[in-house]
């Protein structure tokens, strides 16, 4: 074996026994996490222990030898500052709600050297930062997954892997508690008429069994999520939502089998598995609301080089990790590759595609002495850039620390789910244990009815409908958008959309049209010679230019010069289509890009470049102002070009020659002013600003990583889809208010009819499910006719 493979070889270790519900590896206990106890032991208390005894042995011949898998070390990827503070950010699997969200920070709070642990709901991203070193790490990460959450390495392609697990879980979940909440529904249906037509005994108890068979694996296998939740609160002595629904689904299903024996008139089964189903109806709704959500830094770290051609003394090259190379390393950049490193051009002319930096569509020269940076895309012949800023330092870093510092910030449904955490599942708990006590002792009434009525109580309080009145509105809502070419990504976009009073509009691409238009004062033959030049060149300009007269012919034997322009030898001397420096003319400022034709003794021609309005950009402008909404116009460009657009729509609150932290910095102020900012946006330079805004828009048009930091991304030519946007937001606005209100007068009516004894479990399902259906139904108005813009 080789000495790079030997240094490779996984460490060994001790061998791990099988857990016992799942067959994985469990580290030398009995099973591998929280979930698989709370699993085994849900399934020992109702009985079906031997029924997973073979799924058992099965997983347990699949699952990787234990001796395969190598201890994970967290402190590989822990980073320390300057004042010597450890940072480590891990990727959470297995958060549902604002309720995980704070048991894990607040059981990480104990933890006397940590500075921060915040976890972020949407990208599922949990960051820790403590005092001392990173041998620290492995403690912290055992408190989090001790709550019975699985925490890995930030790693995009895992989490996303993780996320496609989850949702298959519940859908197959929903689809189990479906297909046994119906048939048992029937059985139910045919017993309770049997009651009043002498359903004989034996015929009742047949149909009571037969539901058991049904119900009791289905409760177990779709009731999973709930159950896995509950036991790991309760194992850190916590509550949490799931802890109710989980108490009374077992309860339900624990006295339906008990009357089952005894030979009882009612048993509830009907109940257990219904309030299931409509459960995961919410978790899957809320599943496919957040799993649109954006991937924005992870994205970012996609543009780097995968590795970086560094020259050696030699003149040869070896390849290297981006953050592995030394400052003033002399890097080669070749056509086609990402430039791994801020740094100096060195040698060779060639174009930059800087979108993903500027803003702007037009590639950008580069010759010696040239600032490049990470991300950019190198058009033309290779380059030597020598180093100036590697890995963490470059700007594209700089950009991932902007936006993660932008995401960090709290949502308000985040709070608020945070306080209903900690609230509603002691009130459920105390409400229900009184009705028993009540029922119980003073009114003397049986066990077994003291606790249905106790049943029912915490049946009722279920939140269901509190729990689809906010993801049903965003799926129907995002729906609509989407078959209208507008894409939601963000599951809390819709509420943040509803609260915007001002927009911050980026100029080139956003309001303007991706394709420049040549202007000039200029002959029909100084039209036809530039087309012609142009058409040899994929240049933006040199395409636009021959766009104008498509059906010119490219010129024979035109040699293009990156980054200067082309050039065409002609009886009497050389035509030239490109820059002053190139037609030789002297140098002076220009208002707009421009290129030159220089023509043997004829006149130069000047060929300079307008930006075109979106073809609605007046009419939107004004449709926003109309809304109440202040408009302000934030651009890299230079002043007159900017002011020019900002006068053709009417805005005066300008601002050009911005920096990425100067929109940034702008909405920062916006923001502290009480206004509540929509970004719209392209290119990396606006990434930060769109992350640090109170939700964000980009158009299809975009860069990509403008698109994966938006909020919303909508397509076609027009602006249009802002304002559409804007207003089935605060009309979805008014449905969650609305269902909210439902589901709140729900529990104010029926919880009191339910500790009165005058709700049995089933009727307690039945108005649970109709409440459900209320919201959902009052959901559904949001559906209509989608204007497709085009």
């Amino acid at each position: 074996m080789s000495a790079v493979a030997v240094a490779l070889a996984p460490a060994a270790t001790e061998p791990a026994t099988a857990c016992a519900h799942c067959g994985l590896p469990a580290g030398g206990g009995q099973f591998c996490c929280a979930g698989c106890e709370a699993a085994f032991a849900t399934i020992q208390g109702l009985g079906l222990g031997r029924y997973y005894r073979q799924r058992v042995l099965d997983r347990q011949a699949r699952a990787p030898r234990p001796e395969a898998h190598a201890p994970r070390d967290f402190s590989r990827y822990v980073t320390t500052d300057a004042a010597g503070n450890a940072t480590l950010t891990l990727a959470v699997d297995g958060l549902q709600c604002g309720a995980c969200v704070w048991l894990i920070e607040s059981v990480l709070a104990q933890e006397p050297d940590l500075l921060l642990g915040r976890v972020n709901l949407t990208t599922r991203r949990l960051r820790l930062v403590w005092r001392g070193g990173a041998a620290r790490a492995e403690a912290l990460v055992a408190r989090a997954e001790a709550l019975g959450y699985r925490l890995m390495p930030f790693d995009p392609a895992l989490l996303a892997a993780a996320r496609d697990r989850t949702g298959r879980a519940l859908i197959r979940a929903l689809a189990v508690a479906g297909f046994a909440a119906g048939n048992v529904m029937l059985m139910s249906a045919a017993t309770w008429f049997g009651l009043t037509q002498g359903m004989g005994p034996a015929t009742r108890a047949l149909m009571h069994w037969v539901s058991a068979l049904i119900a009791l694996p289905a409760i177990a296998y779709a009731g999973m999520p709930f159950f896995r939740s509950a036991f790991a609160a309760l194992r850190q002595r916590r509550t949490n939502m799931d802890v109710p629904i989980s108490v009374g689904v077992i309860l339900v299903s624990a006295m339906s089998l008990v009357e089952s024996f005894r030979g009882g008139l009612h048993t509830y089964f009907d109940s257990a598995i219904t309030l299931l189903f409509f459960l995961l109806l919410g978790r899957v709704l809320d599943h496919q609301a957040r799993g649109q959500a954006r991937a924005t830094a992870e994205h970012l770290l996609t543009l780097r080089a995968a590795d970086v051609a560094v020259l050696q003394p030699d003149g040869g090259t070896r390849r290297v990790a981006h953050d592995a190379v030394a400052p003033a390393a002399r890097v080669l950049v070749g056509m086609g590759e990402r430039v791994g490193v801020d740094g100096v051009v060195e040698d060779g002319h060639s174009t930059l595609d800087a979108s993903l930096v500027t803003g702007e569509s037009v590639p950008a020269a580069v010759a010696p002495g040239a600032a490049v940076f990470a991300g950019t895309l190198n058009l033309g012949p290779a380059l030597i850039v020598r180093a100036t800023a590697t890995g963490a330092r470059t700007l594209l870093a700089e950009c991932v620390r902007l936006i993660e510092a932008a995401e960090a910030r709290r949502g308000r449904f985040v709070v608020l789910a945070d306080r209903v955490a900690r609230r509603y599942a002691p009130a459920v708990h105390i409400l229900a244990a009184a009705t028993f006590v009540f029922w119980w002792v003073v009114m003397g009434a049986g066990v077994a009815d003291s606790l249905l009525t106790a049943a029912a109580v915490l049946i009722i309080t279920c939140p269901c409908a509190l729990a689809l009145a906010v993801p049903a509105v965003q799926v129907l809502a995002t729906s609509r958008l989407l078959r209208a070419g507008i894409l939601v990504k963000s599951a809390t976009a819709l509420e943040r959309l509803a609260q915007v009073d001002t927009i911050v509009f980026d100029k080139t691409g956003t309001l303007t049209e991706p394709m420049p238009t040549p202007l000039a004062e200029a002959d029909a033959d100084a039209w036809r010679t530039a087309a012609s030049l142009a058409a040899a060149s994929r240049h933006p300009l040199a395409r636009a230019l021959h766009a104008a007269m498509p059906d010119v012919p490219a010129a024979r034997g035109a040699e293009e010069h990156p980054g200067r322009g082309i050039a065409l030898a002609v009886a009497g001397g050389t035509v030239r289509l490109g820059s002053r420096a190139f037609c030789d003319l002297p140098a002076a400022p220009a208002a707009t890009t421009e290129l030159w034709l220089a023509r043997p003794g004829r006149a130069p021609v000047r060929f300079g470049f307008e930006e075109r309005l979106r073809e609605d950009a007046a009419q939107v402008v004004a449709g926003l102002r109309a809304l109440g909404l202040a408009v302000v116009l934030a651009s890299g460009d230079q002043a007159v070009p900017v002011r020019r657009i900002a006068a053709l729509l009417g805005i005066t609150d300008v601002h050009a020659a911005c920096t990425p932290a100067d929109k940034v910095a702008l909405i920062e102020r916006l923001r502290g002013g009480g206004r509540h900012v929509l970004m719209a946006g392209d290119g990396l330079n606006d990434g930060p600003s769109l992350a640090a805004a109170h939700v964000s828009v980009s158009p299809a048009t975009a860069a990509d990583i403008s698109q994966t930091v938006a909020d919303v991304v909508f397509q076609g030519a027009r602006l249009a889809p802002v304002v559409e946007v804007l207003r089935l937001a605060r009309r979805a606005r008014s449905a969650m208010r609305q269902n909210l209100a439902l589901a709140i007068g729900y529990n104010a009516l029926m919880v009191p009819l339910a500790a009165a004894g005058l709700v049995t479990p089933w009727l307690a399902a039945i108005a649970m499910s109709s409440s459900s259906l209320l919201v959902l139904g009052n959901s559904f108005r949001l559906q209509g006719r989608a204007r497709r813009w085009t």
